[in-house]
């Protein structure tokens, strides 16, 4: 009884019951026609005539089917009523031909059962009360309703059990037709290879973006944290002996800090925006690289070779970061050691060297013993921490080349970044 008269098998009914009253208008236009080619009145008037319009009422809605926004519009009804798992179905539009022939042919599935089912439903019962109460005494039934003629006679008996069993009939033709149409669901309007295909390249897109945004943060913040953490530490040490330094370092500190929440409030931006671009991205460039390296919290010695230009955005975004990630390492790894920063213009690329030593060794002290060369960063598979991987990805994004390892007792790190058309 479950299975014929349960919630799932009730919402299946409503959801058949609707595909006939979608099958109506297209019922309706056929019938305008259907007496046409027939010759005879009203389709009303012949059950032939009504079997034709029926007939021709399918292919109409086929077509009508074929529009992209008939996939999402059956999916509802079929998530809702038909009790089919919403993982296995499409959403979006049907974009493609195949995806809009699958969805049709789910349509004429859905309108053709409903229809056959809804007539069933109006006819059926009718029938079904007239057999049920033929053996019901007068006084209760009031006058006797007419029977079929298969059942006079004798065979008046088996009237109230035919009844009962019309109507078993019908809920059981309504389950199956419920059934069918949950199972084919999934196969008629679920995604196509290509739903599939746009929906991981969404996903890689947005796990770039993202990818993207936490290296934003990553340079940003770590940057500053060390930064800080040096000078409140430095600060901490002679705070009795040297007031002017510990003024200085604490001016140091509130410019830094009040830099990177102007950032983090750009790049939260971004992941609040809808339909962020992948290649999007904001931030400061090379215009900004002295405020950086006057709050960097280390000495640096800068110098710059070839005509310095305007590189573009990208490039000046990218070149920005690593540098700050560089001193960021050199901050963690070579306490207040001066840093040597050198850039360098070329007509086709821009150049990063920055040299700085090794106190704690944490990031590649025993391949300098050994004198292990430089080796290329190739984003993930390269070792040493988040912030040579992602010097590594900017490089590899922009089509460049980062080299970080030993040299001479110091950590070199090198990034040539081109210049796309050799234009500065």
């Amino acid at each position: 009884m479950r299975l014929l008269y349960g919630h799932r098998a009730r919402l299946r009914w409503v959801h058949l019951i609707l595909g006939g009253a979608l099958l109506m208008p297209f019922f309706l236009v056929a019938s305008v026609f259907v007496p046409t080619f027939t010759g005879g009145g009203s389709v009303f008037e012949s059950l032939p005539a009504q079997i034709a319009a029926f007939g021709c009422a399918l292919p109409l809605a086929a077509a009508a089917a074929l529009l992209p926004l008939a996939r999402p519009l059956s999916v509802i009804g079929a998530r809702s009523l038909g009790g089919v798992d919403p993982a296995l179905l499409a959403d979006a539009p049907a974009r493609s031909w195949a995806a809009r022939v699958r969805t049709s042919v789910w349509f004429v599935l859905h309108v053709g059962l409903g229809g056959l089912v809804g007539i069933c439903a109006l006819a059926l019962p009718r029938l079904a009360l007239v057999l049920i109460v033929v053996r019901t005494p007068a006084r209760l039934r009031g006058s006797r309703p007419p029977l079929p003629r298969a059942f006079h006679g004798w065979r008046v008996l088996l009237a109230p059990p035919a009844g009962i069993t019309l109507l078993l009939a019908l809920s059981a033709g309504a389950a199956v037709a419920g059934a069918l149409l949950a199972r084919t669901a999934p196969a008629l309007l679920g995604p196509t290879p290509a739903d599939r295909l746009a929906a991981v390249e969404a996903r890689a897109a947005d796990l770039a973006a993202r990818s993207r945004l936490a290296r934003e943060l990553h340079d940003s913040i770590g940057h500053t944290l060390s930064a800080v953490t040096l000078q409140a530490g430095a600060a901490a040490r002679i705070l009795d002996s040297d007031r002017e330094f510990v003024r200085g370092a604490l001016t140091s500190i509130e410019e830094a800090t009040r830099r990177t929440v102007g950032e983090l409030d750009s790049v939260l931006g971004l992941l609040r925006q809808d339909g962020e671009q992948p290649g999007s991205s904001t931030g400061p460039t090379l215009d900004a690289l002295g405020g950086l390296l006057a709050h960097s919290g280390a000495p640096v010695a800068y110098t710059v070779s070839g005509v310095p230009g305007r590189a573009p955005d990208p490039v000046s975004r990218a070149a920005y970061r690593i540098v700050q990630e560089g001193l960021s390492n050199a901050l963690r790894h070579g306490g207040t050691e001066p840093v040597r920063l050198h850039i360098a213009w070329e007509d086709t690329a821009l150049t990063i060297t920055m040299l700085n030593s090794l106190v704690d060794g944490a990031d590649g002290a025993d391949r300098a013993k050994t004198g292990e060369p430089a080796r290329p960063l190739r984003g993930a598979g390269a070792g040493g921490g988040r912030g040579l991987r992602g010097i590594g990805e900017r490089a590899a994004l922009l089509d460049g080349r980062a080299h970080a390892g030993p040299d001479d007792g110091r950590w070199r790190l090198t990034v040539r970044l081109p210049l796309p058309g050799g234009a500065r």
